[in-house]
């Protein structure tokens, strides 16, 4: 991120957060900008770069009042290659610009060992230019700790994810010493909250098609953020994703849509078909508060 443009963010991560929830918007807009997906109006006539960066600019400025975060996933852009990347970094700072004090996460579930780390959260930061990023706990506190000593940044763990074989190792049972005989994905959140998060910068990911487990991480951590996929095109229910996810002062929550939002339509209205879509799910969350 150009040096210029630190100076237009606030510091904290939680905080920008926390204004947005202070405005009932817990929306976030997954910017999900597969190439191909992008309506022919939009490409028609661009470089893939300029095509990409247009459908997130209009996808913004239609939705920016309903969110309280942007997550694009890296991986729509590292297809494109050096095309791809150049549009999301231009994204970043267009939504960093234009709309101050929207927090931007960077879905990219990174992790390593310690040195090569850091170059992920030198490419996260300092590049592409984003105020949050997920990692995976894998490899342990030890290896994110790069990560973690980012007093200001989001660090978002992946704890029980949204996809259907996410138990495969979330679900095994797991002894430990605090919790007992517990399923790993509630250890992850327990270490999170009781070790991980000395900056009060942590938040951990919990899948909406999982209601019950998010109970239960709720439990476990019952202040830290959320950021909850899987509304949307992955069948999330939005009442019991509110009713599980949310904190004691009704907020807390992170609820991604990505595809039932921006691909809402292909046609040329498809800025204001994304607009009504995140302002059906704003009033649905809030409804269920």
């Amino acid at each position: 991120m150009k040096e210029e443009n630190k100076t237009l963010l606030k510091n904290n991560f939680l905080e920008l957060l926390k204004e947005r929830w202070e405005k009932d918007n817990f929306v976030c807009v997954g910017l999900d900008s597969q190439y191909e997906k992008i309506p022919e109006i939009v490409r028609k006539g661009l470089s893939i770069e300029k095509a990409i960066f247009k459908f997130n600019q209009e996808i913004i400025d239609a939705t920016n009042d309903l969110v309280c975060a942007y997550k694009p996933n890296v991986a729509f852009y590292e297809a494109q290659g050096i095309k791809g990347l150049t549009a999301l970094i231009k994204t970043t700072d267009y939504i960093h610009r234009k709309y101050r004090g929207i927090p931007v996460i960077l879905d990219a579930k990174r992790a390593d060992i310690g040195n090569t780390n850091q170059g992920y959260l030198e490419a996260a930061f300092n590049i592409i230019g984003v105020d949050a990023i997920t990692v995976h706990p894998f490899l342990g506190w030890e290896a994110l700790q790069p990560f973690l000593d980012q007093k200001d940044k989001g660090i978002i763990v992946l704890c029980r994810t949204s996809n259907p074989g996410a138990g495969e190792f979330q679900d095994l049972i797991v002894n430990h010493p605090h919790l007992g005989k517990v399923p790993l994905y509630r250890v992850v959140a327990y270490q999170v909250v009781n070790q991980w998060n000395k900056n009060g910068n942590c938040g951990l990911v919990v899948g909406a098609t999982y209601p019950e487990e998010l109970v239960q991480v709720r439990k476990i951590a019952p202040d830290l953020p959320i950021l909850i996929p899987g509304i949307g095109e992955q069948g999330g229910d939005v009442e019991k994703t509110v009713k599980a996810g949310q904190n004691r002062n009704r907020t807390g929550m992170i609820i991604n849509s990505a595809r039932g939002i921006i691909f809402a339509s292909s046609e040329s209205d498809f800025a204001k078909a994304a607009r009504n879509s995140a302002q059906k799910l704003k009033e649905m969350i809030n409804q269920y508060r």
